[in-house]
């Protein structure tokens, strides 16, 4: 987990990139990129594998140098990566209590939240894929961000357990309203949860559309998720 200040007031605007240009070992990266994130909202980053997604949202996490740009965020961050990320040598409450800075009983709750109750004395080892990745967004949610950054955070799952994962995810969005940027190559994804979606194209990177969906699958409603679909 990412930048943990005092929790205060958030501004209605949580990120606001201006990026000029991006270069690695001497090779353009990213084109010249304008990125403004609301409170509460979910931004999908669309595009092929090696585009330069991963890049755009280490810049914004803090973990990539902007250049000449300027990155401003506002309130905490937290990130859920690829892969979870786990600290394989604490048990599933000592993940979530350690990195969030949370009690005991809090822990548990938040297990409770994505389906993991009971399981607070296990490693990491014990539990399957899915289950890591479910416990690496309760820990994400447990530090209460204000801007959640996720990195393919479905892939390696059959499709069942994406869109169980991605339900998941819409239904802690809900009850914490936290913004996210979504990093994924999958257009379905894209279109289930984010009510807004860049395209990222071009050598080097830019975004090349940028569409308004208010069809996503997932909405949101005041008691958790409906859906326009069946």
């Amino acid at each position: 987990m990412l930048d943990l200040p005092a929790r205060e007031a958030v501004p209605p605007v949580v990120l606001d990139l201006d990026l000029p240009g991006l270069s690695l070992g001497g090779s353009p990266v990213l084109g010249p990129i304008r990125l403004r994130v609301r409170r509460g909202e979910t931004v999908a980053l669309l595009g092929p594998s090696g585009i330069g997604k991963t890049t755009l949202l280490r810049v914004v996490a803090g973990l990539a140098k902007p250049g000449n740009g300027q990155v401003r965020r506002h309130g905490r961050l937290a990130m859920v990566f690829q892969e979870p990320t786990l600290l394989p040598w604490r048990t599933l409450s000592q993940n979530l209590t350690l990195v969030a800075g949370i009690t005991a009983e809090e822990a548990e709750a938040a297990l409770v939240e994505v389906g993991l109750g009971g399981t607070g004395g296990l490693y990491p080892s014990q539990i399957s894929l899915g289950q890591q990745r479910r416990l690496s967004l309760a820990r994400a949610f447990a530090c209460k961000p204000d801007l959640l950054l996720m990195d393919e955070p479905f892939v390696s799952l059959d499709e069942a357990r994406v869109r169980e994962m991605m339900g998941l995810f819409a239904r802690l969005r809900a009850r914490h309203e936290t913004a996210t940027i979504l990093v994924t190559h999958d257009p379905r994804e894209a279109e289930a949860l984010a009510g807004r979606i860049l395209r990222l194209g071009g050598r080097p990177a830019r975004i090349e559309e940028e569409r308004q969906n208010a069809g996503a699958y997932f909405q949101l409603s005041a008691s958790g998720v409906t859906s326009s679909g069946s």
